[in-house]
């Protein structure tokens, strides 16, 4: 963990709810797809945590979702704005398992940290499906993203307004071949996504938890969740753990 100063270089609006960061800074701690960085703002106790969506040089990209009076002040930062970010934090995924046709689900704001991982499983020459979820065409963000690094696109809409009506796992029965069209999957969502996703697939894999956190590096025990080994904290051993630990 690294707390660094960051400075602003972008903060785009995406779609109605969901705003895009670029913010310039010290990066060497942030080593894995699935990582988070934890942010100070003024007035608040608590530090926002958010996964890292892309890193490339001392530029840091993040993705975020107005959920509340914090994420909604963040859409008013303005180019140049220092950000007090600790760095580094979490495990992320563990990529040498992928196999030769790796599948990535991701639902609603669990998609940024897939979108790093698809860039470093293309790089190592991995044929790399995406499955994206959200609820309406009016949501879908990062689609294109995804393709012009070489990704295979699934989209699912809830009320299929675009791509396959349903589920990401409804998306995912869309994908045939041997061995079930994927040989390892990676994915980030909300937890009942993450239960539906861990009852589909039929292969191992690994699940980013989205989970309320106090301080965001283990200190606090808040976010602990029970596994087959014992109780782990998904800031510090998650938020990535495999599918054979999970207890639900």
């Amino acid at each position: 963990m690294k707390q660094t100063i960051f400075t602003i270089q972008e903060n785009k609006q995406l779609t109605e709810t969901t705003w895009r960061m670029k913010l310039k800074g010290d990066t060497s701690e942030i080593i894995s797809a699935g990582q988070f960085v934890n942010i100070k703002l003024d007035g608040y106790f608590l530090r926002r945590p958010i996964s890292v969506c892309d890193v490339e040089g001392d530029i840091l990209t993040i993705i975020y979702k107005i959920l509340g009076r914090g994420t909604e002040e963040m859409t008013h930062f303005h180019i140049g704005k220092e950000l007090d970010i600790l760095t580094g934090l979490g495990n992320g995924y563990d990529l040498s398992l992928s196999g030769d046709r790796p599948v990535l689900i991701g639902g609603g704001v669990g998609i940024p940290p897939l979108y790093l991982a698809a860039k470093r499983l293309i790089a190592e020459g991995r044929n790399v499906k995406a499955v994206l979820g959200y609820n309406t065409v009016d949501e879908i963000y990062y689609e294109e993203e995804f393709r012009e690094i070489g990704c295979e696109v699934i989209i699912a809409t809830a009320d299929g307004s675009v791509g396959v009506k349903g589920f990401v796992t409804d998306a995912l029965q869309t994908i045939a071949g041997e061995d079930c069209g994927y040989t390892y999957f990676y994915t980030c969502g909300p937890e009942p996504m993450l239960k539906a996703v861990y009852n589909a697939t039929k292969t191992s894999g690994q699940l980013s938890f989205e989970e309320r956190m106090g301080c965001g590096f283990g200190a606090c025990m808040g976010c602990s969740c029970k596994t087959v080994t014992g109780y782990k904290r998904i800031c510090k051993e998650g938020p990535v753990l495999r599918k054979e630990e999970v207890i639900w």
